[in-house]
């Protein structure tokens, strides 16, 4: 059990470039197990948060919020956008153009074989998403996240 929870906290781990990984380095949410954070998550948040798993497009109800407030990770509810930063990517999954600044941590990913940057919570390492160069201004970012992994917090 062991191994197999370092196997999934090194999967999701930042790259050597990312800065925002010292401040949290010794969160207790990453120290979790992976059955305990199944029981905390529910399944399909599980999936997605904690092996990197993708949920249908168009299912989020995060797709149509439009109140003013605050996305925080699911499983750790440390602040990651703002609404102000959301915008409809017309892709099925909750994007934003701007990150709060420290929230995330990036690695490169192969999974479809072509490399991508993925992007986690910096507390929890909680896979979050994508981050592609097709966004709108001012940062040209689109970080698409996975509905189940967030929660808003209205204003």
């Amino acid at each position: 059990m062991l191994g197999a929870g370092a196997l999934a906290l090194g999967a999701c781990s930042p790259g050597a470039a990312d800065a925002q990984d010292a401040r949290y380095a010794s969160s207790p949410f990453r120290r979790i197990s992976d059955a305990e954070w199944r029981r905390r998550l529910g399944d399909a948040s599980w999936r997605v948060m904690r092996h990197e798993g993708t949920e249908r497009p168009y299912t989020s109800p995060l797709n149509d919020e439009r109140r003013a407030g605050t996305y925080v990770c699911k499983g750790c509810e440390l602040p990651l956008f703002r609404s102000q930063t959301k915008y409809d990517s017309r892709t099925g999954w909750p994007s934003f153009y701007d990150v709060i600044a420290g929230s995330i941590g990036t690695k490169t990913d192969f999974a479809i074989g072509i490399p991508r940057t993925e992007y986690h919570c910096a507390r929890c390492l909680g896979h979050q998403g994508h981050v592609f160069d097709d966004g709108p201004r001012p940062t040209g970012k689109r970080y698409c996240n996975n509905g189940v992994a967030l929660t808003f917090r209205p204003a």
